[in-house]
This record gives structure tokens, C-alpha cells and sequence, in this order.
């Protein structure tokens, strides 16, 4: 501390720099429908730990958006505070970004939506961040249907002040240190689909195959998407007596479904055996196909995607895949009846309609 103090004086503003990546690209190098390559949708370096699963999800996002010929400008992407918070610097550097306050991306979010619907929303957050501090905030955003994709990377424990257990630790659950987790978790998956989400899955950060597909699936899903991302901490979390660490997911994530996403540009085809099957169309005309599902499991049934969840808990397994899905589920904007453009794009009339408006306002309350 001293030596900081005597290099950066009081009153003296810091600044910390990020190395970008390099800009060099393979002239060849395959490019995507807009013309743009992989390395468009990049960030800057990561200086997460090595081997970290957050940055398995950074890299998932960005072949995500890639594939579906994302238009950069068109994402905002919000954050809160903790690891799982940095992820948006790793990924659509050319897309909108703001890093919010602890616990409090939701209201961020919330206020971008509702300003201007054109674009796609990503939330990025962590148990810590969505599971404790910003716990209501979180609720809330869900049971208000804002139109959005929001991520949470669970890992168990909170990273940046050195390895406590959070409120997403399984019962019995210990750290790198030994602490034992003493109380019953919070599951993120159940509460989103109670509160009403109309899109939720489950995955982990090393099983890319599953999660690209569930993120282009919850991008363009209409309504509140949201991903419960199991991402193993390597530094303080990675014990084999952590649920949350890389052996145990490994040997006990139960996968529903293969999930395959496919774009509506793109013939839709299967050679899965009949029975084996269920396609799920999005309102934008893209396909969900869940390959192989069990016979008694419906995603579009939200007391069995419950059911399921706990089921598999009470064994000690983790349910990965689409768990729910409701296409029929109004967003904020059909609720609200709000405006079709951005509000910055809106002149001083549409604003500012007068005085014979505010009287029909008026009169409907009396």
C-alpha cells in the first residue's frame, strides 16, 4: 500500500488501461451473412483467471452472435458488479455497454427497453449480483416480461472478495477453504420460471455444443429469456466437494435435450427418429429442435419443468437444457401499449401534445 501511495500521490486521479486484442485478421478468414468475421464480435483481453468458465460463456456469446449475423450496434449489453460482471468487456466491442451498479442491472436494463425496443438486450450477471444484493431487483425484472436475454454465470461463491459462499450454494457445498454451506440455496432457474419468465434454460460454461444454441434461442425469443450458466471458479470454488466445480458438474449435468437452433433463413431438417422430437417455432420465425427429449417431458408445461428441476436436485443432478418455454407470454411493451420508436427519435410534438391531451389523461381517472 505504501508503495502505492507514494507513487500515486492524494488527489490524483488513476486511470486503469485494457489491452485490446490484436486487429490483425486472415485476409481468408470466413465471414458471416453481413459480412463480418468472428473477430468483429470480440472484446478486449480477458484478465479473468485462466481456465476461469466465464470466459467459455464470452466465447459462446460471441460465436452466438456471430452465427446469427448479429449487427453489433443493434446489442446493448449491461452488467452489475463481480466477475461475472466483466464478461461484457469480452465480447461485441463495437455493441452499446453499461456497467451498472451492484445488483442494480435491472433497472439499467429496464429503462434502455423501455427508451428503445429495436435493439437486443443481453444482462449479464452473477449469483452475487443477482442472487443477494440485487435479489429484488431480479424479480422484479422478470415479473415485468422486459424483452431481453439475461445471463447469469453461477459459480457458488464470490470471486472477487476471495472465495465466500454465496446464496446459490447447494446445501453441503464447501470451498476451497473448507466453509460448508449451511442452508438451502436460492435455484435461479425455479424463480425465473415462478416469476414468470417465458424462456428459461439451464447449462454449463464447458459444454459450448448445448449453450450457443440456447443463447441464439434466447436472443431472439420475445419476452424475458433466461440462462442459468453453470461456470466453475478455478481460484477459490473448483474443490471436488463443490457442486459448482468442474468434476461434480461434469459427472452430474443431465442434459433434457441436444438442442439445435436454427435460423428462418435455413431449412429446417432432421434425421432424429420420430417420437424423438419437438420443434419449437419463435415469433420471428427461427426454430428450437429439442433432439431426442424424454417422452414425459414438455418444455411449454411449467409445473413439469418445475417438477423436473427438483427431481433431479433431490438426486444430486443438475438439469441442463430448455427447461420452460411460453411463446404465448405478452412482453412489457404489448402490456404497456408503449411507443413503436426509440424515445430519442421522437419530436417535441409527440412529446408535448398539448393541454387537450392531458384533460382526456384526466378525465379517465375521474
Amino acid at each position: 500500500m505504501w508503495m502505492l501511495a507514494a507513487k500515486f500521490p492524494r488527489n490524483t486521479v488513476t486511470t486503469m488501461s485494457y489491452i485490446n486484442k490484436p486487429k490483425f485478421k486472415h485476409p481468408q478468414m470466413q465471414t458471416n451473412d453481413i459480412g463480418l468475421t468472428r473477430r468483429d464480435y470480440e472484446g478486449t483481453l480477458t484478465t479473468l483467471c485462466g481456465g476461469c468458465g466465464h470466459d467459455s460463456i464470452s466465447a459462446a456469446i460471441i460465436q452466438a452472435a456471430a452465427d446469427m449475423s448479429l449487427e453489433p450496434h443493434r446489442v446493448a449489453k449491461i452488467s452489475g458488479i463481480g466477475c461475472s460482471s466483466k464478461i461484457p468487456s469480452y465480447f461485441l466491442s463495437k455493441a452499446h455497454g453499461f456497467n451498472s451498479v451492484h445488483g442494480r442491472m435491472p433497472s439499467v436494463a429496464t429503462g434502455a427497453n423501455i427508451a428503445n425496443k429495436e435493439l437486443y438486450y443481453v444482462g449479464v450477471s452473477g449469483d452475487g449480483d443477482s442472487a443477494s444484493i440485487g435479489l429484488g431487483q431480479f424479480c422484479h425484472i422478470v415479473r415485468r416480461r422486459i424483452n431481453m436475454l439475461y445471463i447469469v454465470a453461477n459459480n457458488g461463491t464470490y470471486g472477487l472478495t476471495k472465495g465466500q459462499l454465496s446464496a446459490t450454494a447447494d446445501l453441503g457445498s464447501k470451498t476451497k477453504s473448507g466453509e460448508e454451506s449451511q442452508f438451502d440455496n436460492i435455484d435461479m432457474a425455479t424463480l425465473a420460471i415462478e416469476l414468470g419468465a417465458s424462456f428459461v434454460a439451464r447449462s454449463f460454461s464447458g459444454d459450448k455444443k448445448q449453450l450457443i444454441p440456447l443463447l441464439q434461442a434466447g436472443l431472439s425469443h420475445k419476452g424475458f429469456a433466461f440462462i442459468d450458466v453453470i461456470s466453475p471458479c478455478v481460484t477459490f470454488n473448483n474443490t471436488d466437494f463443490s457442486t459448482h466445480g468442474y468434476k461434480n458438474t461434469w459427472e452430474n449435468y443431465v442434459a433434457l435435450s441436444e438442442v439445435d437452433f436454427v435460423p428462418m433463413r435455413e431449412e429446417i431438417t432432421t434425421s432424429y427418429d420420430a417420437g424423438k422430437e419437438k420443434e419449437i417455432t419463435l415469433h420471428d420465425g427461427s426454430a428450437i429442435h429439442l433432439h431426442k427429449t424424454s417422452n414425459d417431458y414438455d418444455p411449454t408445461d411449467k409445473e413439469n419443468a418445475l417438477h423436473h428441476i427438483n427431481a433431479q436436485k433431490k438426486q444430486g443432478k443438475i438439469a441442463t437444457g430448455l427447461l420452460y418455454i411460453n411463446q404465448s407470454a405478452s412482453d412489457l411493451h404489448e402490456l404497456q401499449d408503449t411507443v413503436d420508436k426509440p424515445l430519442n427519435s421522437l419530436g417535441n410534438k409527440e412529446l408535448c401534445p398539448g393541454s387537450e391531451a392531458l384533460k382526456d389523461i384526466n378525465s379517465t381517472f375521474r
